[in-house]
């Protein structure tokens, strides 16, 4: 199984590779389309091209009382918007301290492929 994951921001998009079957997540590029639709549309065709089965975002939940924002709304409905354009499987996982944990990581990988990266392994540890 092919999973993506996705750190969704307002300017950038970071994405890390899972195949289930290696075992082993890989950081996947960015997205840094300028609109939300260029955003929907170079994701699609991401998931369509390299034959996703699943989609992973991570979710903010606010860090005193892990309660939802406007960030989690934001992403929910983006999330909505790209099952309508591929029609594949998604889920969320709680992605607070992913960026800070990311800084620390080594590697090449941009801070958001690395927070997608960890994104993903939190999917995977639970």
């Amino acid at each position: 199984m092919n999973i993506l994951g996705i750190d969704y921001g307002k300017n950038k998009i970071g994405l890390a590779w899972l195949q289930t079957s290696l075992d082993i997540i890989l950081p996947f590029g960015l997205v840094i389309e300028k609109t939300r639709e260029e955003q929907l549309r170079k994701l699609a065709k991401i998931i369509k091209e390299e034959n996703i089965d699943k989609i992973v975002f991570g979710f903010p939940l606010t860090l005193e009382d892990m309660t939802e924002n406007k960030n989690t709304e934001r992403i929910k409905k983006f999330a909505e918007d790209l099952y309508k354009l591929t029609n594949k499987e998604f889920e969320f996982v709680d992605e607070r301290l992913t960026t800070a944990e990311a800084r620390n990581m080594e590697g090449d990988a941009s801070l958001d492929e690395k927070s997608a990266m960890l994104i993903l392994k939190t999917y995977l540890d639970k």
